[in-house]
């Protein structure tokens, strides 16, 4: 382990193109020993690098050798850095010589001391995870460049036939075959600019494996530490996505697979005691389904009891007691994700702490996601987290109240109904639609904005939001459409994602369901209200 550390170390000098220290000379010592079938000695404690010996040179001159050893070799070791980057000094300095007087050392000026090793941080608690400086470069396959280009190539031909359709009409040929071609000109058009945002969206494209791979060494890791026996087995590296995504994607992954072998988990003992492998296995994978990627998580541990969630909630008063009695095993199972929620009784540096769980959903609901969870006691635990392809383009469903329109993620949505006056039932004094056996709250998007409803809502989009599900009444709606998300300047609604434009060039905002429902109080109501008249198109 300790060698393995060290050449991570020295691979992270490489790609800030710095001089990886040299090794240490007792690990260097300890390797050898293993290659000869000797038993490895016990690591000793971590010290200072002393320098390493220098051979005394003769009196006639320096000794080459050495000096090529220690200028040229390293050097070479670099790869895409000259010798002469290498061996660059702060301020000219004279060639090294080796002085009798001195008893023949051999200081090389050329070689400036090597800055010591980034620290290694080990033990760190679960909800404490460095986060590593997002690249800004990417790698694209050149075949994917060559459709981009052909592509652009298709396009301005079409653009060219429509300048001329164009000067044919403003001309005053308006016959039937002008108009003709113009119709098929503008479908080709739109085909060509369709395959081309999928093209461009392809290099942005990246394999998850690469953000996988450093996972089994975190878990082995983290299992040494508790005393368990788990393996991480992974499957779907080769499914790609947004390249911004994986890096946001690696800080929730951390803390879901740290957990699975730290909650999910038994010990061998335990596993052996009711009739279990000794050994546990984690599986982490990712799929594509049609438009989104399924990221799984699943352990074959205890799995997890909703009573116990329950009562847990209870406990530290994250939710009251007719409210723990009134929600169904499902979700008791998403008790997990409220902000303070825990089941260790202990705090250590692997959990107990209540954070963790929250900031996962908030990270994932940040891409536009979903994670959902299913547990079977005995069995194990499954987390399934849901993303888009990419952020770069939204599908949305455009719906229309007080005649403004206005985008909800289409990924949110399950299906639209009509809504008749006689089908709105009072439930606790609140509205509620009943919908194949289902009892779910119907929520305005009117009294969400704080706006005074102009019609009785004629229909209803059936919307699923984390694990709760509800109605959401819309005057009309215009229908499905994918769109650019532009961040409003100087501005930020509550509730409010973005803007973009519509086919005829009108203002329509995309909404932030999970901010517009996370807390509707008459003061934030009234300021979505007055930031959206801003916008009002009537």
């Amino acid at each position: 382990m300790d060698a393995t550390g060290t050449v991570r170390d020295m691979f992270d000098y490489l790609a800030q193109r710095r001089m990886p220290p040299s090794a240490d000379s007792n690990l260097l010592d300890r390797l050898e020993g293993a290659l000869r079938g000797e038993a490895a000695a016990p690591s000793p404690v971590a010290a200072p690098p002393a320098p390493a010996p220098v051979a005394p040179a003769p009196s006639s001159g320096p000794d080459w050798q050495q000096l090529y050893q220690a200028v040229v070799v390293p050097a070479a070791a670099v790869p895409a850095v000259t010798s002469q980057a290498v061996v660059a000094t702060p301020a000219p300095t004279p060639a090294p010589v080796a002085t009798p007087a001195t008893e023949g050392e051999l200081i090389p000026a050329a070689a400036p001391p090597a800055p010591p090793p980034p620290p290694r941080t080990q033990n760190k608690p679960s909800g404490m995870v460095t986060a590593a400086p997002q690249e800004n470069t990417i790698r694209i396959d050149t075949q994917r460049l060559d459709q981009v280009l052909n592509l652009s190539g298709e396009i301005g031909l079409t653009k060219n036939r429509l300048t001329t359709l164009r000067t044919e009409i403003l001309q005053g040929n308006n016959s039937q075959n002008t108009l003709r071609a113009l119709d098929e000109a503008v479908s080709q058009l739109d085909l060509l600019v369709g395959d081309l945002q999928n093209a461009v969206m392809k290099t942005r494209m990246q394999p998850i494996g690469r953000l996988f791979q450093k996972y089994p060494r975190l878990a082995r890791d983290l299992a040494r530490q508790l005393g368990k026996e788990v393996e991480l087995v992974i499957s779907g590296e080769e499914t790609e996505l947004d390249k911004t995504m994986i890096e946001d994607l690696n800080d929730p992954l951390v803390h879901l697979v740290r957990n699975a072998v730290d909650h999910g988990v038994e010990t061998a003992e335990e596993r052996i005691s009711v009739g279990k492998p000794a050994k546990s296995v984690v599986e982490l994978s990712a799929t594509q389904v049609g438009d989104h990627i399924v990221i799984e998580i699943n352990d074959d541990g205890r799995g997890m009891n909703p009573e116990v969630l329950r009562k847990k909630a209870v406990e530290k008063g994250l939710i009251d007691a007719e409210t723990a009695n009134s929600i169904d095993d499902k979700q008791a199972l998403h008790l997990i994700f409220l902000p303070g929620f825990s089941t260790k009784d202990q705090i250590s540096n692997v959990s107990g702490r209540g954070v963790g769980m929250d900031v996962v959903r908030t990270n994932i609901q940040k891409l536009n996601g979903r994670i959902d969870i299913s547990s079977v006691m005995g069995e194990g635990t499954r987390l399934s987290i849901s993303l888009p392809l990419t952020l770069a383009i939204l599908p949305v469903l455009v719906v229309k109240v007080c005649g403004q329109p206005f985008a909800v993620p289409l990924a949110m949505v399950r299906e639209i109904i009509p809504i008749q006056k006689n089908s709105i039932q009072e439930v606790s004094g609140r509205p509620t639609i009943v919908v194949r056996d289902e009892i779910l709250p119907v929520r305005p998007l009117a009294d969400l904005l704080n706006w005074p409803p102009t019609q009785d809502p004629a229909f209803g989009v059936l919307m699923q939001s984390a694990e709760k599900a509800f109605i959401l009444a819309i005057d009309a709606f215009v229908g499905r459409d994918d769109v650019v998300i532009k961040p409003l300047q100087n501005i930020r609604p509550k509730g409010v994602a973005g803007a973009t434009l519509s086919g005829d060039g009108s203002v329509v905002l995309v909404l932030d369901m999970e901010d517009l429902l996370s807390g509707k109080s008459s003061e934030s109501s009234s300021r979505v209200s007055n930031n959206l008249a801003l916008f009002d198109a009537s």
